[in-house]
């Protein structure tokens, strides 16, 4: 059949996603070449696949051809010759090929990946790779799957069917993210479900269906998307702009999100590919299919945001971040760098800069914290990156050194988790560009792949919030898709290829509201809104509020602000009665840039203005400015315009300076009036502390608030650590039930002389004396071992054992021991010693047969001689550990000597005492650190502690690191080896106190 191929635009996702399309290469590869005339199928298995792969090919119509080809992708032995071409030719009337390097991909063919190899297509071609992963750590299902989708785009098709594991995972996400589509095996009827739940997980895949059932499904998409069906039925009808904007509406009610400001191309040709998986005609239907479908609807927001990334993706972007803009970042060394990556999707992008900015920061010593925000508007990928687990195929995006650095593998191989050093840098959160507010005074915002998917008006608004959230020469980079448009005024270009902005200095630089209007379904044909409105003009709530307060109160400077102050809108020149402190972050707050002599009315006005709803002025206040003091009247109004949006109360503050009077000690007060001063005052410092005190109390109660989101969060993560230990018990179970096969297939094949064969090396070989009795007390059989233990003779079967001389030295009641342990068939443990110095373990126990029959005893002695010999070791060294712990931890400086005065042993307080590390003090000899005219006394020393253990503390002096002089009390004691003989001194040394310096004194004076 032939068919003729549509001409599909390169698609990426919708806002808050970063994509990765099917058409974009990483720059190390050539450019793809046009895309075939037919579908191509990859088909991704491993273990239990060829079960899965007979069921498929056996669903094929065997009068017709397909009209596509198959590329069956498995995990192989790379050490056994494949079977697989024969075994699938019996189940198709296609030709089946091995592939061979370099062969052309045909229609109503399939091929078959040889073992050891990994394949890609490229050029229409299948290229053979000798693999660079380890045997047990390859992922061939993935390599191909993402060749496929950058060299066929939407025509690229992937099956994931049964295996373990999760291969197949990342390739799916490729294939979606180039537009094509994505078949799964049921996990319930699969042989081992790891492949298709990994599948599943991503949210991407458009069938889940059984083998068998696939070809019909298959056949039937290929036809709508590719065949002749493929523009007889489009989209377009007579009331398409009503539809579509009630599709748009739909898709709000259901997840809260809007996409009627995106490019119409765009969410047409995702509408057109549910329409077509579900093979619907006409918009009309499929918007009735999807309001009484929720899974639908999710499905559909699903499709807009493809989330494709990985790790460093476009080299030559990454190559300009880290060669340009981050070390701007850090010149100038700023303590916070705060980064914002927009449209993270699963992390990878966040990471990569993370990565970026750790080696930058360690290389160059400079200390800075590092504050990463990834947003995305997609729950799923967000939950992925807050996991930082990513299968094993991002080795193939990383270095060898950062893959070591910055991740650790899991148990199992099959993903690796992001270190915790590099975790803690990054914060991920849900959020929408259009409708959630933005970060503040951020360095650094990467937003790549996403505004070209945006409205013009949506654009514009976008890249200035982007301005407002920067600081005054921060860097915006967009890649090499995206520009800053109309605004090129905001910002300076760095790096053109790029695209990465250094933004301007812009004192005003306006927060744009991201309010978008609501579709409204109501709009018929005739209407004249257009499909998509643009934005709706600013809310000019917040500067009309303010202008008509100005205008009824002719003043220098009037504050628009929340009920905490928050500054919303200014008018006037506010330098007088506000500065802008130094070092502060986040909205600017009134009350924190009130001058001295304004704050305290000022919180007191807006406290009371809140509560009760009236105007408050405070007259004649003394405003500090410019070190001296202006006189200013302070007037706070409720904003209650019934246009204002619902939320917290609204407050004008207006500041005007008051008319000169004279000063108060120019002009005393009479005694009554200062009194009312006074009382006045106190009034307002009472008001003010109530109002203190009211604000205490709502922090507290937000305080508790968020004490209780924080515990559902820490539930939220105590479910997924459950469910996570529920999906290790599963493999584990899986592991058991393999062994137990593998032992039953092993039992059946063993011959019966060899299992006796077996067991008699054992008891041979084990090294255990074991002796068996029956119930009399017989001796049945005994292991070689325990001859030097009992003395036993081959010819001493059936004898009692009572009657046989044992070696053991103290042991005189193992009759009666073995004789209770019969009786009460309770085992028995007895340490027990030989003549010759030997320890061992006895163990009696009964003897039971596999129905549970006892038939006598069983005497096992394992030899505990090393492990008593290092369990007393052991003791001997934790009592030298614990003396380390005392020397160590000493406040006294501890010295060890040897007879010709070299420094074996220098403790914490003698480097504290003296000033020498323990390293420079190992190269010193005592006679260093004595003045030269006490030497000789020194001499003296030595020989009187030669003939005694401990010289009482005597008090001399010692020089230090920095060549000073300091009085000491030392006591010396000799350290002696088990002769008898001296062979080190151990000296204990502080600061001389002042009694003890005097009696130095005294014993100096009376010496002379």
């Amino acid at each position: 059949m032939k068919m003729k191929a549509p001409v599909v635009p390169e698609e990426k996702p919708a806002h808050g996603t970063e994509p990765e399309v099917g058409a974009e290469v990483d720059a190390q590869q050539p450019p793809t070449s046009p895309k075939s005339s037919f579908p191509i199928v990859g088909i991704g298995a491993s273990a239990g696949g060829l079960k899965a792969f007979e069921e498929f090919f056996s669903g094929m119509p065997s009068n017709a051809d397909p009209g596509m080809a198959f590329v069956l992708v498995q995990h192989l032995a790379p050490d056994h010759a494949s079977m697989l071409c024969e075994l699938i030719q019996r189940y198709t009337r296609m030709q089946v090929f091995q592939v061979e390097d370099g062969m052309p991909v045909r229609i109503n063919c399939v091929y078959i990946i040889p073992p050891g190899r990994d394949m890609a297509l490229f050029n229409g071609s299948l290229h053979l790779i000798e693999p660079a992963a380890e045997r047990g750590h390859r992922l061939p299902v993935d390599y191909f799957f993402r060749s496929l989708a950058r060299d066929q785009q939407d025509r690229a098709i992937g099956i994931v069917l049964s295996g373990t594991a999760s291969d197949g995972a990342a390739g799916a996400r490729e294939i979606k993210g180039a537009g094509g589509m994505l078949m799964v095996q049921s996990p319930g009827g699969a042989e081992f479900d790891g492949m298709p739940r990994s599948a599943l997980a991503t949210g991407l895949v458009d069938f889940e269906l059984e083998p068998k059932e696939m070809p019909a499904r298959l056949m039937a998409y290929v036809a709508r998307s590719f065949g002749l069906l493929a523009h007889a039925e489009t989209i377009i009808a007579p009331n398409i702009e009503s539809a579509m904007r009630r599709i748009c509406l739909t898709i709000r009610t259901a997840t809260g999100h809007d996409f009627s400001l995106y490019k119409a191309a765009t969410l047409r040709r995702r509408i057109e590919r549910r329409m077509t998986i579900h093979q619907i005609k006409g918009l009309e239907n499929y918007d009735k299919f999807l309001q009484r479908t929720p899974a639908e609807c999710e499905a559909l927001f699903r499709e807009l945001l493809i989330g494709v990334t990985s790790f460093f993706r476009d080299a030559e972007v990454f190559k300009a971040l880290e060669a340009e803009v981050i070390p701007r970042l850090l010149d100038g060394h700023p303590k916070v760098i705060r980064v914002w990556s927009a449209g993270c999707s699963t992390g990878e992008e966040a990471y990569s800069l993370a990565i970026l900015l750790a080696e930058r920061v360690e290389a160059m010593r400079a200390g800075n914290t590092v504050q990463i925000f990834a947003t995305d508007i997609d729950s799923r990928a967000i939950a992925v990156a807050r996991a930082g687990v990513y299968p094993a195929s991002i080795a193939a995006d990383l270095t060898p050194e950062r893959l070591a650095r910055f991740f650790t593998p899991e148990p199992d191989g099959s993903a690796y988790r992001v270190r915790r050093a590099l975790r803690d840098m990054v914060v991920f959160s849900e959020q929408d560009l259009i409708k959630d507010p933005p970060f503040s005074k951020l360095n650094l915002i990467s937003c790549r792949n996403l505004l070209i998917y945006l409205g013009p008006e949506l654009q514009k608004k976008v890249v200035l919030l982007f301005h407002y959230a920067l600081r005054p020469g921060g860097m915006l980079c967009l890649g090499t898709s995206e520009t800053v448009g109309e605004f090129g005024e905001l910002f300076v270009p760095l790096d053109r290829k790029a695209k990465v902005y250094r933004c301007k200095d812009d004192s005003l630089r306006p927060l744009p509201l991201m309010t978008a209007p609501s579709p409204s379904p109501a709009v018929g044909a005739g209407g004249s809104q257009p499909l998509f409105p643009t934005v709706a003009p600013s809310n000019q709530f917040l500067r009309e509020a303010t202008e008509r307060g100005l205008l009824q109160h002719v003043v220098a400077l009037g504050a628009l602000v929340n009920s905490h102050g928050d500054i919303l809108y200014v008018q006037g020149r506010s330098g007088m009665y506000l500065e802008l402190k130094t070092g502060t972050a986040g909205p600017s707050n009134i009350l924190k840039m009130a001058r001295e002599g304004l704050r305290i009315d000022l919180a007191t006005a807006l406290h009371k203005a809140a509560k009760i709803g009236e105007v408050v002025r405070c007259a004649g206040l003394r405003v500090r400015t410019n070190g001296h003091f202006t006189r200013a009247n302070l007037t706070v109004i409720p904003q209650t315009d019934a246009s204002a949006p619902e939320g917290p109360p609204l407050l004008l503050v207006i500041l005007e300076e008051a008319p000169k009077e004279p000063e108060a000690g120019d002009r005393p007060l009479p005694a009554p009036a200062a009194v009312g001063v006074l009382e006045s005052e106190l009034r307002a410092r009472e008001e003010y502390i109530q109002s203190v005190r009211e604000e205490l109390e709502t922090a507290n109660e937000e305080l508790q608030s968020s004490n209780e989101e924080m515990q559902s969060v820490n539930e939220e993560l105590q479910s997924t650590n459950e469910e996570l230990e529920t999906a290790k018990e599963e493999m584990q179970s899986t592991n058991e039930e393999l062994s137990t096969i593998n032992s039953e297939l092993q039992a059946k094949v063993a011959d019966l002389s060899q299992v006796n064969n077996d067991m008699s090396n054992l008891i041979s070989g084990t090294g255990i004396g074991t002796v068996f009795v029956d119930a009399q007390l017989r001796i049945l059989r005994f292991t070689p071992a325990m001859v030097g233990i009992i003395n036993l003779r081959p010819g001493d079967t059936g004898r009692p054992i009572g009657e046989i001389v044992t070696n053991l030295s103290g042991y005189t009641s193992l009759m009666t021991d073995m004789q209770a342990v019969l009786d009460s068939l309770i085992a028995k443990e007895q340490e027990v010693h030989t003549t010759d110095g030997l320890c061992f373990l006895l163990r009696i126990q009964p003897y039971r047969t596999l129905e549970n029959v006892i038939q006598g005893l069983v005497l096992t002695f394992v030899d505990i001689t090393e492990m008593q010999r290092v369990k007393e070791a052991l003791r001997e060294a934790n009592e030298i550990a614990r003396l380390g712990v005392v020397v160590r931890d000493a406040h006294d400086a501890i010295t060890v000597q040897d007879l010709d005065g070299r420094t074996l042993a220098w403790n914490p307080g003698a480097v504290r005492l003296y000033g020498w590390t323990e390293a420079e003090a190992l190269l010193l000899n005592a006679r260093d650190r004595i003045p030269p005219d006490l030497r000789e006394a020194a001499l003296d020393t030595l020989v009187r502690i030669s003939h005694a253990e401990r010289l009482e503390p005597y008090v001399t002096k010692r020089i230090t690191k920095d060549g000073s002089v300091r009085d000491v009390s030392i006591v010396s004691t000799a350290l002696r080896d088990q002769d008898g003989k001296m062979y080190a001194i151990a000296t204990t040394e502080r600061v001389a106190s002042g009694e003890v310096e005097n009696k130095a004194a005294k014993r100096e004076d009376q010496a002379r």
